[in-house]
Formats: structure tokens, sequence, C-alpha cells
């Protein structure tokens, strides 16, 4: 007797193998990122870099070298300091890997592909709010980083918490209103109509909004505590920050947060700026009727969008070995007196001029 395949039987199959795919990118993401973390600062410093560990005679450019440290940090003997909230201590780490692998579900990284006659689009989970579920998603990290702290029972690290807490909060207000001119621009929270949108190189988000582009930019460091504003680790005030007291896999937990929302904001970047899947000055749905396979456009859409993640993960490290990180007021500052402010601008202005265009 023969399968049939039902709507319900290609989304759900669909959904895992999309699943698996994202989850294993993800995954991949931190030993790949510190590894281009030591070797692009070294070749920016005229120095080698990790180059010894490798598979028999094979280095790789020290590509091994992060397999060993996970091997390391897996096997390393994890140590609960006295004192510590038990059950919150292990608890943190949880809340700061969960949140980003679900908000890297709702990115559109490809066009919709069509499977036994059904639609299935290229994000994990569909939702038609778009980066408003990222958003809100997102901000369940904080918990972690204040739980951490809070759990640790050190004064470094709940200082280093109640620092990240007040930093992420705080650039949430920015990161959201530069986004709220593209909404205008384009009628729709929905990302993948975002993308659609932004057929050609001329109707991108960076040159329709520059001004939303910048304070994203600027967000998206602050939101992930990375440097110049990562001021919840500093190392010469406060230890290592909020994780100061974690080991083993729970330290490197944080890490894996903290890079997969890099990855995620990366992606948000160019989904939203810089046409995300869209290839410039070719429709790579064409390929399909091209090759005559059904899929191929949907792939080189998505390694169009991995490209151009890739781009803003090493922007990330550039700026990190580039400018020196700023101190906490100098921080505060700039998002509630100049980033805000700006914002409410750019949105008014925004308004306005497709007010007088459209009507």
């Amino acid at each position: 007797m023969g399968l049939t395949a039902n709507e319900f039987t290609v989304q759900f199959i669909g959904t895992l193998i999309k699943f698996a795919i994202v989850a294993g990118i993800a995954l991949n993401i931190p030993p790949v990122m510190v590894w281009a973390e030591r070797r692009i600062p070294a070749m920016m410093q005229r120095r080698k870099g990790p180059n010894r560990v490798g598979i028999f005679q094979f280095r790789i450019y020290g590509l091994m070298q992060s397999l060993a440290d996970t091997i390391k940090l897996i096997f390393k003997e994890e140590v609960v300091p006295e004192g510590a909230h038990k059950a919150f201590y292990h608890l943190a780490p949880v809340f700061a890997v969960f949140p980003a692998f679900l908000i890297a579900m709702a990115i559109p990284y490809g066009p919709d592909i069509q499977v036994f006659g059904y639609t299935v689009p290229l994000s994990v989970i569909h939702v038609d709010v778009g980066f408003l579920f990222i958003f809100a998603v997102s901000s369940l990290a904080v918990y972690g980083v204040t739980i951490a702290g809070w759990a640790s029972n050190n004064k470094y690290s709940l200082l280093g918490a109640l620092r990240a807490s007040g930093q992420m909060i705080s650039y949430e207000i920015p990161l959201g209103m530069s986004l709220i001119p593209i909404v205008l621009i384009y009628g729709s929270l929905d990302l993948n109509k975002i993308v659609e949108a932004q057929t050609h190189v001329w109707t991108w988000g960076v040159f329709l909004s520059p001004i939303s582009f910048v304070l994203f930019l600027i967000s998206m460091f602050a939101e992930t505590n990375r440097a110049p504003f990562d001021l919840a680790e500093a190392e010469g005030e406060l230890v290592a920050g909020f994780h100061t007291e974690y080991t083993s896999a729970k330290f490197a937990a944080f890490f894996l947060g903290e890079y997969v929302s890099m990855f995620v904001l990366s992606c948000l970047a160019s989904t939203v700026f810089f046409g995300g899947w869209q290839v410039p000055f070719f429709d790579v749905r064409s390929l399909d009727e091209m090759f005559g396979f059904v899929g191929v456009g949907a792939l080189v859409g998505f390694m169009s969008l991995l490209l151009k993640a890739a781009f803003f993960m090493w922007v990330y490290v550039w700026v990190r070995w580039t400018v020196p990180r700023f101190r906490y007021d100098q921080l505060m500052n700039l998002g509630w007196k100049y980033m805000i402010p700006l914002g409410l601008i750019n949105v008014v202005v925004t308004a306005v001029i497709l007010a007088a265009v459209r009507f």
C-alpha cells in the first residue's frame, strides 16, 4: 500500500528537517567563532594565533583548537560556590541558551519551496508578527543573566548581572525603535514579506532607512554584551561578571547563548536591511526552472543569507579588537540621551515623508 503525502505530513517532516539544520548550524557557531576571534585579531596584529592543534599532521590553521576547548569544557570538573542558590544557579544557563535557539527558528532562511504541491516556508516557525516575536523571546535572556549573578553568591557576579540587565533593557528600546520605520516603509511585520519587498538593491532597508540601520547596528553590540559594550564582563573590574562562578559546561552554555544571539541578530540585520536571502540583481527562484530541480533557488538564497550574516559576525570581531570599552555611564548616556531621541526623530521623519509621498 503506497503512502500519500498530505499537508500535515509534509509540514511536520519539513519542520523536523528545518529544525535539525538550524540547530546544527547554531551548535557549530561557537567553535567556529572562537577560532575566528583568535585568528582574525592575530592577522590584525601580525601574529599567528592558534595553529598547533590538529588531527595527526593536519593542523588546518588551528581549527581543531576549538574542538579541544570544547572537550576540555565538557570534561572539566564543575564547581558550585558555597552559599549559591543551587536550583537557580543550575537554571540560569538554560535561560541563556533557550531564547537564543528559539528566536533562530523564526528567521526566514530562504524563499518558500513547493513539496508535493504544498508550500513549505524556509523558517522553522512562521509567525506573522516577525521580529516582534524575536524581541519578545530574546528579552527573556536577561533572566538568565540576572539569575546567574544573583544565585552565584558573589558580589562581582551580582554587579555584572545588574549592569547587564540595565544595559539589555535600555538598548531594547532603540533596537525596537530602529525597526519601526522599516514596518512603515514595507507595511508589514512579517519578515518574509519584508524580504519579498527588497527585490532590488535600492529597495534594501539600509538605503531606505540608513538611520535605522546605524541604530540597529549599535544596539546589536549592546544587546549581546559585546565589546565595546561588554561592561557586564569587564575583567578589569568584575573578574568575569555575571558568570564568574561558572565552570565546565555551564560556563560554555553562556557563550553558546551569546554566539547564537549574535548569529540571530546578524541574520535579522541581513533580513531587514540587506535583502535577506535575496541575491543582488538576480532572482534565485528562477534557478529551480533553470536546473529543473526544486530547492536550488532556496539553497542559493540560504547561502546568500549566511554570507551576509557572516559579514556581520566578522564586524563583531573587528569592532571588539578596534574600539576600546566604554564606561558604564557613557554606555547609558549613549542609549538614553542620544539613541532614543534620534530613534524618535527617525520614526517621525519617516512617517511624515511616507505620508507626503503616498497621500
